[in-house]
């Protein structure tokens, strides 16, 4: 089985302005790629679960989405790093609309997304990683057994960690 190291976007990869969905608005936090070239070294497969209400309130639509997800995978090869996957869940029980409002199993708090990723890329939750920037990402991975939470202020004993793990 593989091991993975599971992002959430906004916050973690990204900063978070609000429901960024422009290209021009996707700033990559510092040290997301240092982390990420720690996780593939200790070959851990890099994973992107998110929520992306923003498709669901109707403040922007799945191929706006699409198009900053290309560009973040993009940006990921230059720096020789892998995105495995990405997984996003676009409803929201009381905000969406239409279609979009109702309740999701893939919504983080649920796991969802996780279960999903885990089982398309035959990932062990117990021996993986996440990190978050909020309970409900906190949430999720408890739900599947994923033992370290890590919140998104990265720091060098983040790194350290990952390279720690044994391979």
């Amino acid at each position: 089985m593989n091991r993975a190291l599971f992002l959430d976007r906004d916050g973690v990869i990204n900063e978070d302005y609000g429901y960024v969905h422009k290209i021009e608005d996707f700033h990559f936090r510092e040290g997301i790629f240092d982390v990420c070239r720690a996780a593939q070294k200790a070959r851990l497969k890099i994973i992107v679960v998110t929520n992306q209400a923003g498709i669901g309130r109707g403040l922007y639509d799945t191929k706006q989405f699409h198009d900053i997800t290309n560009y973040m995978i993009s940006s990921f090869k230059i720096q020789k790093i892998n995105i495995s996957g990405v997984y996003f869940c676009p409803f929201h029980p009381e905000f969406g609309l239409g279609y979009y409002k109702r309740e999701s199993y893939d919504r983080k708090p649920n796991p969802g997304m996780l279960l999903k990723a885990c089982a398309a890329h035959c990932v062990n939750p117990m021996s993986s990683l996440m990190i978050g920037d909020r309970e409900s990402d906190r949430v999720a991975a408890l739900r599947i057994g994923i033992p370290v939470f890590i919140n998104s202020t990265f720091s060098d004993w983040v790194k350290r960690a990952l390279l720690s793990i044994s391979v």
